[in-house]
């Protein structure tokens, strides 16, 4: 009997195709979730699910709230982002912090991404930070960013160093950390840098994603591997 259960979300399926190769001799079932597809297999002492959700926060908070309610123990998440201050095109990033830049009641008196009486910049468990970092080596920390837009302006990625402090951008990580939140579950992001979310960044985005897939899958299941054999967790 697995002691403990692991859900992850996974936003785009040129991310997703890739992992479900590197675990296939673990014999993962596959199931529906809606019309997406998801995955389950057992894998040292842990019993995980994996979600291909679709892009975007409401797939990806949707996704997260299903594996919330069938009692995963951990959510975790990986893919490609955005690069906007201090890391560069390829490196690993394990976020330490997350919020929703395009949350914006700044129009009647609030912060830019301020949700009135709730919390809005969500921390990634320590301990699930600490095993990752212990698998992985040397990575970058930092603030991701999320919204439903692609960042590929440089006006856009200087307004987001400039206002929240941001290290990389995407469009899944703080959607998954809220519901994290609510439901007091521990939850950690991987994600790897495939542009500057400069002008040129669609180019850059898409060669990442379709050539180097398989490098980000490995090294999410290096992560995964320890989290599933930690006994200490």
């Amino acid at each position: 009997m697995k002691n403990f259960k692991i859900g992850i979300v996974v936003a785009d399926y040129d991310e997703y195709s890739p992992f479900l190769e590197s675990v296939n001799i673990y014999n993962p079932k596959e199931y529906k979730y809606f019309n997406r597809s998801a995955v389950t297999f057992d894998m040292g002492n842990a019993s995980v699910i994996c979600i291909n959700c679709g892009i975007g926060k409401v797939n990806a908070a949707t996704a997260a709230t299903h594996l919330a309610d069938i009692g995963c123990t951990y959510i975790l998440n990986f893919g490609l982002s955005g690069g906007i201050s201090g890391v560069k095109r390829g490196e690993v990033v394990l976020p330490d912090k997350f919020l929703e830049h395009d949350f914006d009641l700044t129009g009647i008196g609030y912060k830019p991404c301020e949700k009135p009486s709730q919390k809005y910049i969500y921390d990634a468990d320590k301990t699930l930070l600490q095993t990752a970092q212990a698998a992985i080596g040397k990575c970058e920390h930092g603030t991701a960013v999320c919204g439903d837009r692609f960042v590929c302006s440089v006006t856009d990625r200087d307004f987001l160093r400039e206002t929240f402090g941001a290290t990389t951008c995407d469009m899944e990580t703080a959607a998954i950390a809220s519901v994290c939140d609510i439901a007091n579950i521990p939850y950690l992001s991987l994600r790897r840098v495939s542009d500057d979310a400069g002008d040129d960044a669609y180019a850059n985005y898409s060669d990442m994603n379709t050539g180097e897939g398989q490098t980000l899958s490995e090294v999410f299941l290096k992560v995964l591997n320890a989290l599933c054999n930690e006994v200490n967790l």
